[in-house]
């Protein structure tokens, strides 16, 4: 999946399809002066579905899809006859599709499993023909019922991207080498900050065929939360995410200071993301000797009590299958 394509938030107008009237007939057949009504019922108007699809990653496929209108009823005949349904609409979303309302921004609902199906807009009922308004003191009838009108609705669809694992660190902390290490994704990488402008998802593959998925998720910085970087606009993306894998390298000036700054702006998004798993990656051991790095654990342990870390590098694949053994363990204990 390249930058190029992840779309996480479009904006369209929804219509379904209004109802057929109903007729008014009147029967009309040789040797029969008299029939009576025979009008029938107008068709239902077409919904608009939304479905989920496993197989989908963004929303690019609607990126460019301003109007999506389902068809209209129609209407019912003579003999009785009613008129055809209006054609439904199901558009196809990935899983972690969240579903606004674009005026008031409430949360409609949310396609969270493959082949779940929602309706965003209801079609228009048909008009009862005038078959159903006879009676013993109005024998003719030679009215009906007009179709129900369409209903309108502007959404917008944000995609929140479903992963076992996420990527949460600053810029330039090897998020993007790791998941390209471990998973077959093939993120950008470079030496500047800001390389990563999209989420970027890879399937780890463990022991006996079993697998997660990981989602490199795009650099935080101080100040995420109030909108300053590119961070803010994914910050959403974490909050599916089952564990949360902080990642600080081992060259940082303080790992306490730029955990507990990333662990802020979470906060400050969504104090809920700190129930979630998590733990602490020291990426980047490969440029520490082994006197370094034995004072470096000596400081770990003195000031991550509770909190559960490692030691790893991706360029030298140093720790990375304890790493996967530490993940799925936690994944499985959920």
């Amino acid at each position: 999946m390249t930058e190029g394509n992840f779309v996480d938030y479009v904006k369209i107008y929804v219509s379904s399809g209004k109802g057929g009237k109903g007729s008014s007939h009147l029967h009309r057949e040789k040797f029969i002066e008299k029939g009576g009504p025979d009008g029938g019922d107008g068709g239902r108007g077409g919904h608009v579905y939304l479905k989920g699809n496993k197989n989908l990653w963004t929303l690019f496929h609607l990126k460019f899809v301003k109007h999506i209108r389902a068809g209209h009823g129609g209407d019912g005949g003579s003999s009785r006859s009613t008129g055809h349904d209006g054609e439904d609409k199901y558009v196809e979303v990935p899983l972690g599709t969240v579903v606004r309302d674009q005026e008031t921004g409430e949360v409609l609902f949310e396609i969270t499993e493959h082949d779940e199906v929602k309706i965003v807009a209801e079609g228009g009922k048909g008009g009862l023909g005038n078959w159903h308004f006879r009676s013993a003191t109005n024998q003719t009838p030679r009215y009906a019922q007009p179709g129900m009108p369409v209903k309108e609705v502007d959404i917008i669809l944000e995609l929140k991207v479903l992963a076992d694992v996420g990527l949460v660190g600053f810029p330039n902390a090897g998020k993007s080498t790791l998941l390209s290490v471990l998973t077959s994704a093939k993120p950008k990488i470079a030496d500047y900050p800001f390389t990563t402008l999209k989420p970027n998802l890879g399937i780890v593959a463990y022991r006996d065929f079993q697998s997660f998925v990981m989602a490199d998720i795009p650099g935080i910085i101080e100040g995420a939360a109030e909108g300053k970087g590119l961070g803010h606009y994914f910050l959403r993306h974490i909050e599916r995410n089952s564990i949360l894998l902080f990642l600080v390298p081992a060259d940082a000036a303080d790992i306490k200071k730029e955990y507990e700054i990333l662990l802020d702006e979470l906060r400050r998004y969504n104090p809920e993301m700190l129930d979630k798993d998590r733990i602490l990656v020291v990426s980047k051991c490969d440029m520490l000797d082994e006197e370094l790095k034995a004072e470096l654990e000596k400081q770990m342990k003195k000031e991550f009590k509770g909190t559960q870390y490692h030691f790893i590098s991706s360029v030298a694949q140093q720790g990375l299958q304890e790493l996967k053994d530490m993940l799925w363990k936690m994944l499985n204990e959920q």
